[in-house]
C-alpha cells in the first residue's frame, strides 16, 4: 500500500513537473501575414493591433506583407505554415470571395484553417479625385451611362471588395465603367489622387484623409447608415435601394492548430480591441471592432463565402 501511494505521489509530482515546464504561449515572436501592401486598410489595423498584442505577449508581433491574388497568395503561405499559433493571417472580405472568382485555388478555403476571431468591420467610401464629373452617384450613374468609356474606377486588385463592390454597382445601376486593378489599396489611392482613375470604392480608413485634406470628394458611403465621420455624405442606398457592401477584417491560423491556442488567441485578440484607447484609435478610422470567439467568425465566413457567390454570379465579375 505505502509502495503504491508513495509511487502515486510520484506520479502526479512528475506531472506537474511537466505541467510547470511547458511553455506558455506565447513564447516566441508572432509572425501576422498580411496579404496587402503596407499603407491599405488591413495595414492600419494590424498596426496597431500587433502593438497591442506584443504588450499583452511580451513577444514581438511581426508583419508580413504577401500581397497578391487578392490575397491567395498570403492565405496558401498559411495553409502551408506549421499549425501551432505563430503564424496567423489577417484575411479580409476577398478571402471569401476568392472561392467564386478563381477557377482553382491551392487551399481549401473552409477546411485548410482555423478561425480565431472577426476583429472589425469597416464600411467603404465611394471617392473621387476633384476632377470626376460628378459630385454624388446619381450625377454619377447618370454620367456613366451617357459617356460610355469615360468613366475608370480602381480596385485594390481582382477580385478584392473594392474591385466587386464597383461591380456590383455596375450591374445595379448600369453605370459604365473601366475596371483598373492595383496591388493593394495603397498604390490604387495614389492612382486615384493622381487623377488617374475616375472613382474607387476604397475601405473609409484609407481614403476619408485624402477627403479630409480636400484631395479627394466623397461621393457616398457603402454602409447601412451614414458614418459619423462623414455624416454630410449620404450613403448609396439613399439613391440605389439595397445597396450595402461592408467590408471586414479576422484573424486564421493554420487547420490543426490546438485549440486551447486558438482561444488564447481568440481572448487576447477580443481584450485587445476593446482597450478603449485602441477602440477609440481604430474608430477614428472608421472601424467597428469586434472581437468574437472562432465558432461566430467560423459562421460568418460560412456566410460569406455563400453572399459572396450569389454577388460574383449576379455582377458577372472575373478575373483577368
Amino acid at each position: 500500500m505505502i509502495r503504491s501511494l508513495f509511487a502515486a505521489a510520484s506520479l502526479c509530482l512528475a506531472s506537474l513537473g511537466v505541467a510547470q515546464a511547458a511553455p506558455t504561449y506565447p513564447d516566441k515572436p508572432v509572425t501576422l501575414l498580411i496579404p496587402y501592401p503596407p499603407g491599405g486598410s488591413a495595414d492600419m489595423l494590424a498596426r496597431p493591433l500587433g502593438a497591442e498584442l506584443q504588450k499583452k505577449w511580451g513577444q514581438p508581433v511581426v508583419l508580413e506583407y504577401k500581397p497578391g491574388a487578392g490575397g491567395a497568395i498570403a492565405s496558401a503561405q498559411l495553409a502551408r505554415a506549421k499549425p501551432d499559433g505563430y503564424t496567423l493571417l489577417m484575411v479580409l472580405a476577398a478571402h471569401a470571395i476568392n472561392p467564386s472568382l478563381y477557377p482553382s485555388l491551392p487551399y481549401d478555403t473552409r477546411k485548410d484553417f482555423a478561425p480565431v476571431s472577426l476583429v472589425a468591420t469597416l464600411p467603404m467610401l465611394v471617392a473621387a479625385p476633384l476632377s470626376t464629373p460628378a459630385n454624388n452617384i446619381a450625377e454619377l450613374i447618370a454620367y456613366g451611362k451617357s459617356h460610355p468609356g469615360k468613366l475608370s474606377f480602381a480596385s485594390a486588385g481582382n477580385g478584392n471588395t473594392s474591385h466587386l463592390a464597383a461591380e456590383m454597382f455596375k450591374s445595379q445601376t448600369g453605370a459604365d465603367m473601366m475596371h483598373v486593378p492595383y496591388k493593394g489599396s495603397g498604390p490604387a489611392v495614389v492612382a486615384l489622387l493622381g487623377g488617374e482613375v475616375s472613382l474607387m470604392f476604397d475601405s473609409i480608413s484609407t481614403s476619408l484623409p485624402q477627403v479630409q485634406a480636400g484631395k479627394l470628394k466623397a461621393l457616398a458611403v457603402t454602409g447601412e447608415r451614414r458614418s459619423p465621420l462623414l455624416p454630410d455624405v449620404p450613403t448609396v442606398a439613399e439613391t440605389v435601394p439595397g445597396f450595402v457592401v461592408n467590408g471586414w477584417y479576422g484573424v486564421l491560423a493554420p487547420a490543426g492548430t490546438p485549440p486551447a491556442v486558438v482561444n488564447t488567441l481568440s481572448r487576447d485578440i477580443a481584450n485587445a480591441v476593446a482597450v478603449p484607447a485602441l477602440k477609440q484609435q481604430l474608430m477614428g478610422y472608421g472601424y467597428e471592432t469586434v472581437g468574437s470567439t472562432p465558432e461566430a467568425f467560423a459562421s460568418h465566413i460560412d456566410r460569406e463565402l455563400d453572399t459572396w457567390k450569389q454577388a460574383v454570379e449576379q455582377s458577372g465579375a472575373k478575373v483577368n
